[in-house]
């Protein structure tokens, strides 16, 4: 078994963890999805008014969809941290979070939360960038280890 890293020091507070080239690759598509059926709309020349509406209207929704996907983030601040995946957003205190995992094969962090309960923070994800979620993940650890929760061995390499 190969020796654990070092320990890493906290980042300063306040720090938000985001997948940056998802976010970029999400957004763009939308854009591009929404410029071109605009377009399309605009160059068919038997398309009344409700029709190129409706072109524009797709591409909204297609925009407003990657939008939604491209939102996870995890915030840090000296409170506690703050988990917004697609859906939903969480305020914890750092007591509240036992140990950060991100194992192989996962598709994003996990929290173990002092309820029992497990809490993905879609925010920290090596979908596109690997190394850079495995490092997010530390600076998490750390930063929940260096405000009261205990993280043991959750942070492992993706392989």
């Amino acid at each position: 078994m190969p020796p654990s890293p070092a320990p890493l020091a906290p980042p300063a507070l306040p720090v938000t963890f985001r997948p940056s080239r998802t976010r970029v690759v999400l957004i763009t598509s939308g854009i591009a999805i929404l410029v071109a059926l605009t377009v399309i709309a605009l160059i068919l020349p038997d398309l009344g008014p409700g029709e190129r509406l409706s072109f524009v209207f797709v591409g909204v929704l297609c925009l407003a969809g990657l939008a939604l996907l491209a939102r996870p983030k995890v915030s840090a601040d000296p409170s506690g941290v703050t988990v917004v995946n697609i859906a939903s957003s969480r305020r914890l205190d750092w007591a509240e979070i036992l140990q950060v995992n991100l194992r192989p094969g996962d598709p994003w962090v996990f929290l173990d939360l002092s309820d029992g309960t497990s809490l993905a923070a879609m925010g920290i994800q090596p979908g596109i960038a690997r190394e850079q979620a495995i490092r997010d993940a530390r600076a998490l650890r750390a930063l929940v280890e260096s405000r009261g929760g205990s993280t043991g061995e959750g942070v492992g390499h993706q392989g």
